[in-house]
């Protein structure tokens, strides 16, 4: 049979022999090669993007009435905020930055002082006051004037969270009061009634920024959230309007738009990374509190919950008596409340954000409130922002920060129009609460010097 070097078949003959006589390490360098590129689309990075601009960020992005003092005579003077957000080198991701805050964080040091107290409905509360830590210079001011920041957390976090540690750290480094918030049954707390907590309860909120407000009158109260933390108070100061005491807030990664940010994380399949990582911890919290979730949700629903809208299906709109999950969505989103924020309100989020949708924004909305200023980053992933070469540091912890002293030191802080009886009645143990001391290693022991319930009620 004679060798026609024409045919197809012939053709492919060569090519395979050719491919043969490649060395084993070309081949391991393409299939490297495709796996990084995979990857790099994959997870996101835009290092080389970063690379070619020299490491130098990008702007801040404001949207903000045309006439807006809150912009004008606040915002407009934070230097942080004017100036460029520059992402750390090696996590030039939002994937990357999301992950890494959570699992290394590189969290401050210090102690937290623990107030409990009960509701009028029965429930418990825990605030963490941070009261040291390893810089001496950080010791709060006693004073009556002093300002207290009140920290709302995320969906399953406590104050321990890395986050949270950087922000209530270097908010009392500043010489402010500061208090973490937490939600109920979270930070080790038991459940102690049918009342559960949900991305747009804002009762507890109420609750502990009356009281603070009733037990220190002279000190001006500022309010962080951050992400569910966020759009709860979103909500809560669409719901008071100018019937609060806060006198300035910021919102951090919100999610705006329950439902919106529900059709996001179950997208694509680095979104439901998030959706089943969110969904764990929301299990291991039922899992910590199973007697009344089995009283009162669908227990074997919620063990075998593949996402956090059928945790959601099988618990939350039980508790709070809604429906269907997307009623819950609906109804406890904060978006449709921006309109009646009253109070001066900077709102943070990353374009970038793989858990809180840029697409559920609401940037009209905020563009009409002359007491919003929404701030908004190309990268930063949900709650990171990290940046410097160590990522020793969180921008966003910084520009927060900034934003509050400068509204402290203007006269556009919000004062409390009119003092009515709160939604909320505070005839609860508030007043009798024991105080316990949080250390690093998260033992819990009272303090002695502070009254608990049970010395009160030898003293009587």
């Amino acid at each position: 049979m004679e060798f026609d070097p024409s045919s197809p078949s012939n053709g492919y003959f060569f090519i395979l022999k050719g491919l043969s006589l490649l060395p084993i390490w070309h081949y391991f360098l393409i299939l490297t090669t495709l796996l990084l590129c995979f990857l790099y689309n994959f997870l996101e990075i835009h290092f080389f993007e970063d690379l070619f601009t020299g490491f130098s960020g990008s702007a801040v992005d404001f949207t903000y009435h045309s006439s807006s003092e809150i912009y004008d005579a606040v915002v407009s003077k934070c230097r942080i905020l004017q100036g460029r957000y520059s992402v750390t080198p090696w996590l030039s991701s939002p994937h990357l930055q999301t992950v890494f805050l959570n699992f290394f964080g590189r969290p401050p040091v210090f102690s937290y002082k623990r107030q409990l107290f009960t509701t009028s409905d029965g429930g418990t509360l825990a605030l963490d006051w941070v009261t040291n830590s390893d810089d001496s210079s950080s010791v709060v001011n006693k004073d009556e004037f002093t300002p207290i920041a009140i920290l709302i957390p995320g969906l399953t976090s406590d104050s321990s969270a890395p986050y949270l540690k950087h922000l209530a750290y270097h908010t009392a480094k500043r010489g402010w009061k500061v208090v973490v918030s937490n939600h109920r049954g979270l930070g080790g707390v038991p459940i102690t009634s049918d009342i559960f907590y949900n991305s747009g309860w804002t009762e507890d909120t109420r609750t502990v920024v009356n009281y603070l407000h009733k037990e220190n009158p002279k000190a001006p109260l500022f309010i962080v959230g951050n992400s569910v933390g966020a759009n709860i108070l979103v909500k809560y100061l669409g719901e008071e309007g100018e019937n609060t005491p806060v006198a300035g807030a910021v919102a951090i990664c919100s999610p705006w738009d329950l439902l919106i940010t529900d059709r996001f994380i179950t997208r694509a399949p680095v979104q439901k990374f998030y959706d089943k990582a969110l969904t764990g911890g929301l299990q291991d919290f039922a899992k910590s509190h199973k007697p009344i979730f089995s009283r009162l949700g669908n227990w074997e629903g919620i063990m075998k919950a593949i996402s956090i809208r059928h945790f959601d299906d099988h618990a939350t709109r039980l508790f709070a008596k809604y429906e269907t999950v997307d009623t819950y969505y609906r109804r406890c989103s904060s978006t449709p409340y921006v309109k009646s924020v009253s109070i001066p309100l900077l709102c943070i989020s990353a374009l970038d954000d793989p858990v809180c949708t840029k697409e559920a924004i609401p940037w009209d909305e905020c563009r009409l409130n002359k007491n919003i200023v929404l701030a908004t980053v190309k990268h930063g992933g949900h709650l990171a922002f990290f940046e410097g070469i160590t990522a020793s540091s969180l921008w966003w912890v910084r520009a927060a920060n900034e934003f509050l002293d400068v509204l402290h030191s203007s006269h556009y802080m919000h004062e409390q129009k009119k003092v009515s009886k709160p939604k909320a009645p505070l005839d609860s143990s508030i007043d009798q609460s024991p105080y316990i001391n949080v250390t690093e290693d998260g033992m819990v022991a009272a303090l002695n010097n502070e009254p608990t319930i049970e010395n009160q009620k030898k003293n009587k």
